[in-house]
């Protein structure tokens, strides 16, 4: 009942709740990168394009857009592009919101920036990329996108570097 409850206010409050009743229990509740740091990626450049001064522009404003949300937003990303934020990841997640930034005058500029939220458990909720994730990246006519010192999760790692380097496009963590 008390999670029926607490569903109204989103997984994240689920999440908390279920690491509240395995606490009760005595279950100590660990990151999945803990025992799978391969999941995570540390700091650097992940693809042989590099973000340039337009990019390093657009990256710096989203992720002030990102730091300027309260506690309280569930936004985990922003699609920034020439230095304007184009949109704010909703409720919909970052499906919907690649979706929205499609672009025919635009090819191959702006960025996806994908933090954990403020007040998000690492433990339990780290944001998470793929290969989906990139491809739509590509088709809303995005260059590159930039993820958080071993604060996500990335699947299909290998996969994800060899679209971007064919794609012309730039995978950067932070």
């Amino acid at each position: 009942p008390r999670i029926i409850k607490i569903s109204k206010l989103g997984d994240a409050a689920i999440l908390k709740e279920i690491i509240n009743i395995l606490k009760r229990e005595n279950i100590k509740t660990v990151s999945s990168v803990a025992f799978n740091p391969e999941l995570s990626l540390p700091k650097g450049n992940y693809s042989k394009i590099r973000p340039d001064k337009e990019d390093k522009a657009d990256i710096n404003k989203a992720i002030r857009t990102l730091n300027s949300l309260s506690k309280y937003n569930f936004s985990q990303g922003t699609v920034v592009r020439k230095k304007k934020v184009v949109a704010i990841e909703g409720k919909g997640g970052t499906d919907t919101m690649l979706k929205k930034c499609k672009s025919i005058k635009f090819k191959n500029q702006g960025v996806l920036v994908k933090f954990p939220k403020k007040g998000q458990d690492l433990r339990i909720d780290l944001p998470t990329v793929g290969l989906k994730t990139l491809k739509q990246c590509k088709l809303a006519g995005l260059k590159g996108i930039v993820l958080k010192n071993k604060r996500n999760i990335v699947l299909e790692k290998k996969e994800c570097i060899n679209f971007a380097n064919k794609n012309k496009m730039f995978i950067k963590v932070k």
